[in-house]
């Protein structure tokens, strides 16, 4: 049983440690012999070298061209470039006439945080490829040079308008919304040439696969890590590293990071998913190939795109599984029975952790709340593996004595420890059962304060910056204003060390008391483990070991008096 207590301990503790590596590192999702099947080799292509175009992959079909001989009309000439402001109650975007492209997006989020960066990350604008001519951004003329998106006007539209030079006609219209972080790009495209001809159309959007070292991240998670798309024979999921040139029919295609998303969705048939990895730049985004447009003939397609946090009700609100970015992971389960989903637990738990911060507008008070209800739902269970300890604990020297005296006989000493067992009423398993119970839950406990982009920038206990002067805390945040970041002070990791210690110390030790002492070094542990991770993840841990203290106490106080009225009424 002691073996049991230690082997639980040091898988819940591998299982933090090895989380952000193992579960938040998100496994491509394909299986491998698929991935293999999918997944082209880079070809050498004209549109490869010229920046901002995803190469087409390789068994791509040419787009019909107009015959050699048939004149295209005279080049279009360059447009001085313009740009247009557009503000929402969400963010605030710049769009420039080259290639429609997004200069600037910068989310009014729990900050300022900017998912543009020009010429580093972010979209590249509409890029038309056609064989034998590079690849090229349609130069627009714009509608309007600023827009205003207001509750009270919640929508709002920019058209641009250009040539592609064969004399297509291309026009977009760019619809921002005052709720939501989308833009909704109707694209027609009309054929003013005196022949037939066709061409591709992309959007993407692009980052590095490495961020440059001279360049730091403004803000946690404004640089994607890896690629994920909801394609026609399942989610995948991969690091950008290993990126490839790629074709795909699916539902969206998106860059992510472990809180924000950038992400394309198809709204009308043609449409691809592309994939590409060009010059240590990542790209994803949607491709369409137009159909053999006749003189005057004109086609029109909508695509989706979004660029935001990566909230599950917001993304599921989009009907095509666009939440399936935000990665839960799975807890493992015995052989044979394949793993638990996280989002089961999870998703409810997220669900109450919002419902409560609607009524404290505290996240950490949010966070208090739940991590209490969450105790006091599984508090039976808890009673019940304490009296099964204590149980054990109370037979433990007659169990000693045994190992002694069968100690050359394994299968006499179980017999006679199993017969002892029985005759106290003692279940050897009864203390760990309940325990392994609630582990799931406590563990999407943590894995949901992990994902919550929510809790970005969100303060507990603020008391502002530290002066200049004071070492390590000078210009900081003091104590907790941001529970996605570590505590700078300390003091929260140090406390949850401190309640760790306490509950070992009192919970009741069942073996061998060399094992109970080694399991004291648990908390120092658990302490240098906790110094930087997020003071949302610290609070709920030091949170419920104080209530378990307390669970602790009440049981051992419930002993006590019991021990106390039976040497009375004996007395008496």
């Amino acid at each position: 049983m002691e073996k049991r207590v230690v082997l639980a301990a040091m898988l819940m503790a591998g299982l933090l440690m090895l989380y952000q590596t193992l579960f938040l590192s998100s496994p491509a999702e394909t299986p491998p012999q698929q991935k293999s099947e999918t997944q082209a080799k880079t070809a050498t292509s004209p549109v490869a070298t010229t920046p901002g175009a995803i190469p087409a992959p390789p068994g791509t079909p040419a787009p019909a061209v107009a015959a050699p001989a048939a004149p295209v009309g005279p080049a279009v000439p360059a447009l001085p470039e313009r740009i247009a402001s557009v503000e929402t109650p969400l963010y605030r975007a710049k769009v420039i006439s080259h290639g429609g492209d997004l200069q600037e997006w910068e989310l009014h989020y729990r900050g300022q945080k900017p998912l543009v960066i020009p010429g580093l990350l972010g979209p590249t604008g509409l890029i038309v490829e056609r064989p034998g001519a590079p690849a090229h951004a349609v130069g627009f003329t714009l509608s309007a040079d600023r827009l205003v998106v207001t509750p009270e006007k919640p929508e709002g539209e920019l058209r641009l308008s250009g040539e592609d030079g064969f004399g297509l006609r291309i026009s977009e219209t760019l619809r921002f919304r005052a709720d939501n972080y989308t833009v909704e790009r109707v694209i027609r495209v009309e054929n003013r040439n005196a022949a037939a001809q066709s061409a591709d159309l992309v959007l993407a959007w692009r980052t590095p696969v490495e961020w440059p070292k001279d360049t730091t991240e403004q803000f946690h998670g404004q640089h994607p890590v890896r690629v994920v798309g909801h394609l026609q024979d399942g989610l995948r999921r991969e690091d950008l590293a290993h990126a490839a040139t790629r074709l795909a029919d699916g539902t969206w295609i998106a860059l992510e990071s472990e809180w924000y998303v950038s992400a394309f969705i198809p709204k009308s048939p043609g449409f691809k998913l592309v994939e590409a990895k060009v010059n240590g730049t990542a790209q994803v985004g949607v491709r369409v190939t137009l159909p053999r447009l006749q003189p005057g003939q004109a086609w029109e397609g909508t695509v989706l795109s979004y660029a935001g946090p990566k909230e599950y009700d917001r993304l599921k609100a989009f009907g095509v599984g666009l939440e399936k970015a935000i990665y839960f992971g799975g807890f493992p389960l015995p052989q044979n029975y394949g793993g638990l989903p996280m989002e089961w637990v999870t998703v409810p738990l997220l669900w109450l952790l919002h419902l409560f911060y609607a009524y404290t507008h505290n996240y950490g008070v949010a966070i208090i709340l739940l991590t209490i209800i969450m105790k006091a739902l599984f508090f039976p269970l808890t009673v019940k593996s304490m009296k099964s300890m204590k149980a054990m604990q109370a037979i433990q020297p007659q169990v000693n004595q045994l190992r002694s005296k069968y100690k050359n006989d394994t299968a006499k000493l179980q017999q006679e420890t199993m017969a002892l067992y029985r005759q106290h009423g003692v279940n050897p398993l009864g203390g760990c059962l309940p325990m392994v119970v609630q582990i799931p839950v406590f563990y999407a406990l943590y894995v949901a304060l992990s994902v919550a982009v929510e809790i970005q920038n969100a303060p507990f206990i603020c008391f502002g910056r530290g002066p200049a002067w004071l070492p390590f805390l000078g210009g900081k945040d003091l104590w907790i204003c941001n529970l996605a970041d570590y505590d700078p002070t300390y003091i929260l990791p140090l406390l949850m060390g401190v309640s760790m210690f306490v509950q070992q110390k009192m919970t009741p030790v069942m073996g061998d008391p060399r094992q109970a002492k080694i399991m004291l070094l648990m908390p120092v542990v658990f302490t240098f483990m906790f110094l930087n991770l997020p003071s949302g993840l610290v609070l709920y841990w030091t949170l419920s070991n104080v209530l378990q203290i307390a669970q602790q106490y009440y049981m051992d106080s419930g002993a006590k008096a019991a021990k106390v009225s039976t040497r009375a009424i004996k007395k008496a």
